[in-house]
């Protein structure tokens, strides 16, 4: 598999990419900048580089260029944020391979990959082809001399444009696939116009550097470029070439040229396929979802109207449970969706963690109590009021706590004391920790590399998939990190660090 470079200044995203993309075979090295990661290019040549544009320092389109001078093959994926589209189409331009919008989803980190891949294997193709079109060159250049016919049927019949000139650059041959290409009839072109006026600018320069004085120019190397036709529209073509020598002075050129239109076509429709599938997966997943939840809704229903029926106060509680349950399944699902698809800024104020926590652990003491799971709490008395925001943690810790009951849950083991523990800590640098932590069924790695790229959820049919994602994109958004531990049949750990500041009114010293 190949080499890789992840370059972003956050390390959570580092952290969790170069796991997921470990786990996929990639020998992955990471930088926290892009001066590092121009450091690191230059020791270990990786082919593909995922760079994030927005950084301190040396942006991401800085290092693309740095990188491009170093090895134009090398493939380069940008990561964009919101409001980076400018940057992302300027990347673009300076022949990054792809972008991949923020939050990374995996479906799409895999398409990039996966097209990164097939241009890196595309050029070691075009290079060994290359090298076979210069001898075949070279051979057709002296059969020309004893076997014209045989070269101008060959020339005739091929699908590709081919165009010879004189050493003027006035053009002698011009076959039906560069009219199809080009646009011009041969009538319009032979012997009455130049490579000047038919040739894409870049390439006409480099002709006339070879056609001045020999070995100068070398067109060997496939590349794309740009072709004007006769009605003005723009046709995708891969273009070789080659100046043509005689004994002592040069005697003309050819130009090759692939219409590229068709494959560029293909590569649209294979990428909308790609993204209607993901989307199709994301959406089949939460319908059935839903689906489960109606179908609580409607059971809870059906014993509350027998209840009724009946005056069976029992019965009307049972049911009505059920009803309460699955709105509030209804409720989490839509909270979720909405966190998911908007961005949210961060909304700090004075508060105190301790007691966020403590709110938390009494929202989920009764579902924890009614399985048989005990809540321990372990919070640091050095941690008093802070500027920070309460809203953010207070989701975020809420939708962990709920994950590690639920992983208790599930736990077949037998006759287990089931713990979820909450802990804080103040770390160096104005850092709080917050750790979650239970004794349940535990991950494996495949599961861990999965948890944050893409909705998915080991509760089966209970499960939206959301929550995990969610809780990951707004501790991003407080810049934040979050990770996690796990092993199968031992349990999980997950751990958020923020940053903070005094609390204001303490600043302020009211």
């Amino acid at each position: 598999m190949s080499k890789l470079l992840i370059i972003d200044d956050e390390e959570g995203i580092r952290k969790v990419l170069s796991i997921s993309l470990a786990n996929d075979g990639y020998d992955v090295s990471v930088a926290a900048g892009g001066e590092e990661g121009i450091e690191i290019f230059k020791k270990e040549s990786p082919s593909i580089i995922l760079t994030d544009i927005k950084m301190p320092g040396m942006d991401g389109v800085e290092a693309l260029k740095q990188i491009k001078k170093l090895n134009p093959d090398a493939e380069v994926i940008m990561i964009t944020g919101h409001g980076d589209m400018d940057s992302a189409i300027e990347a673009l331009k300076l022949d990054a391979s792809d972008f991949l919008n923020k939050p990374i989803k995996d479906e799409a980190l895999s398409v990039a990959l996966k097209r990164a891949e097939e241009r890196i294997t595309m050029k070691k193709k075009l290079e060994a082809y290359t090298y076979d079109l210069e001898n075949m060159v070279r051979m057709a250049t002296e059969e020309v001399k004893r076997r014209s016919d045989f070269q101008n049927k060959l020339i005739t019949s091929s699908n590709d444009a081919v165009i010879a000139a004189d050493e003027k650059g006035d053009i002698i041959i011009y076959n039906g696939g560069a009219e199809r290409i080009f646009g011009y009839p041969r009538v319009e072109i032979i012997r009455k116009m130049n490579i000047d006026k038919l040739y894409p600018p870049a390439i006409v320069a480099e002709f006339r550097s070879g056609l001045k004085r020999r070995g100068d120019a070398d067109l060997s190397k496939w590349k794309e470029v740009a072709i004007v036709a006769k009605d003005g529209g723009v046709v995708p073509a891969r273009f070789s070439g080659s100046i043509l020598y005689g004994e002592d002075e040069v005697i003309g050129s050819v130009g090759f040229f692939q219409d590229l239109r068709e494959i560029k076509r293909l590569q649209e429709e294979l990428i909308k396929s790609e993204r209607l599938t993901a989307t199709g997966q994301t959406v089949a997943g939460l319908a059935h979802y839903i689906k489960n939840i109606l179908n609580g809704l409607k059971g809870g229903t059906y014993v509350l109207n027998v209840a009724l029926g009946k005056n069976d106060r029992g019965k009307i509680r049972s049911g009505w449970t059920m009803i309460e349950r699955n709105v509030g399944r209804i409720s989490d699902l839509v909270l979720n969706l909405l966190a998911y698809s908007k961005e949210r800024k961060p909304e700090p104020e004075d508060c105190f963690p301790n007691e966020i926590v403590e709110d938390v652990c009494a929202l989920m003491e009764l579902k924890a109590r009614e399985n048989n799971i005990e809540i321990e709490r372990d919070l640091d008395p050095l941690i008093g009021e802070v500027f920070i925001d309460p809203k953010a943690i207070h989701r975020s810790l809420l939708n962990l706590v709920s994950n590690a009951i639920d992983a208790c849950i599930f736990d077949p083991t037998a006759n287990k004391h089931w713990r979820v523990k909450i802990s804080t800590a103040v770390e160096e640098n104005h850092l709080i920790r917050f750790e979650v932590t239970d004794n349940g069924i535990g991950m494996d790695k495949e599961t861990k590399g999965r948890i944050f790229s893409a909705p998915f959820s080991t509760k089966g049919e209970r499960g939206s998939g959301l929550g995990l994602l969610v809780t990951e994109k707004i501790i991003r958004e407080i810049e934040g990190e979050i990770s996690v531990e796990s092993e199968p049949g031992k349990g999980t750990t997950f751990i958020i660090c923020l940053p903070y500041q005094e609390a204001l009114k303490n600043v302020k010293g009211l």
